[in-house]
């Protein structure tokens, strides 16, 4: 199983730590209770930090879901910078893969951080409200933006995009540790794919189809 380089941080030490435990308990034949919570725990984060290998679709004029979840939220929207819009909500749990990829290719024309509040994720003011990513894409259907929202859990949004810079379609956008959100404003002349409470994955799901 390939493991993120995002997940380096924690999964190395822990692993350490783990080890050293494990030896101890051994060598002073002491209870092995605290060797196996730390293992679960390496469990756990070897899973979070899962990077599977995925290709996407050959489809034409396709947006594909930018990460792993279930759909929150559809609904019709007036964003300042891409007009009469849909928005796509996702909500990654703690089980889901939480890279962020490229929905379509394009050129990243303004990357901002907001700071702000730790609202549990599934909460639709967190779209607002909470610490977030807000990207702006400049594609071939107009302006798209996506949104990186922390969660109740996620503390540390990873966002590999910069302004003037270009993706493609599938490319490694960023990483949001530990639960969190991805919403997706798309023009309104896409034609949408998906319905609530659909559950999808990033880079093989298709959202919309644009002509």
């Amino acid at each position: 199983m390939k493991i993120a380089p995002e997940g380096n941080l924690f999964i190395l030490p822990f692993s350490v730590i783990t080890i050293l435990t494990v030896l101890y308990a051994w060598i002073a034949s002491t209870t092995m209770v605290p060797s196996y919570i730390l293992l679960l725990f390496l469990v756990f984060l070897l899973v979070f930090f899962r990077d599977p290998n995925r290709k996407c679709p050959s489809d034409e004029n396709i947006i594909i879901a930018p990460a792993d979840g279930k759909i929150i939220k559809i609904e019709d929207v007036d964003d300042p910078n891409i007009g009469s819009a849909v928005l796509v909500s996702i909500f990654l749990s703690v089980f889901n893969v939480h890279i962020n990829r490229m929905p379509i290719n394009g050129q990243f024309s303004n990357v901002k951080h907001h700071h702000g509040k730790f609202l549990a994720a599934f909460n639709h003011k967190a779209s607002d409200e909470n610490e977030r990513t807000e990207i702006l894409i400049t594609s071939k259907i107009g302006d798209i933006k996506l949104k990186q929202v922390a969660g109740l859990v996620a503390r540390r949004i990873l966002c590999y995009a910069k302004p003037r810079e270009t993706m493609e379609l599938g490319d490694r956008l960023g990483f949001i540790r530990f639960g969190s959100r991805t919403d997706l404003i798309i023009p309104k002349h896409v034609t949408l794919k998906v319905e609530l409470g659909q559950n999808v994955t990033g880079n093989r799901t298709i959202i919309g189809i644009y002509s």
